[in-house]
């Protein structure tokens, strides 16, 4: 038998005890207009960790409403410029690592290809 459903914070929000799913995420799914087994379903979860999560939501609703906004603002926001500079850092490096390796595909083809016609 499990134990029952809870809500536990541990220093990132509100998730579900033995999970790494949030009450933002339930959140979404249930602003969405889903029913708590088809969220259920979704996350891989049972229906009475969704509905702990709903119920605590319902009685946190303004807690919950002002961090979930926060989030939101943070995800509009978008990366600080020394992320987007590191990005296009790493992005630049990997086109050169596939230039090189297409450079070498052809080189290797072009050496099969001679050995093959030296048969």
């Amino acid at each position: 038998m499990s134990s029952p459903a809870a809500i536990i914070d541990r220093g990132r929000g509100p998730e579900i005890a033995g999970t790494r799913i949030t009450v933002f995420h339930v959140l979404e799914y249930h602003m969405a207009g889903m029913h708590r087994d088809a969220i259920a379903t979704s996350l891989w979860l049972s229906s009475d960790q969704v509905e702990a999560a709903m119920n605590y939501i319902e009685e946190h609703r303004a807690e919950v409403t002002r961090e979930y906004e926060a989030i939101q603002q943070r995800i509009r926001q978008g990366n600080p410029p020394w992320v987007r500079e590191k990005l296009r850092e790493s992005h630049a490096k990997l086109e050169a690592l596939r230039q090189r390796l297409k450079s070498k595909g052809g080189e290797a083809a072009r050496h099969v290809e001679g050995n093959l016609v030296g048969q």
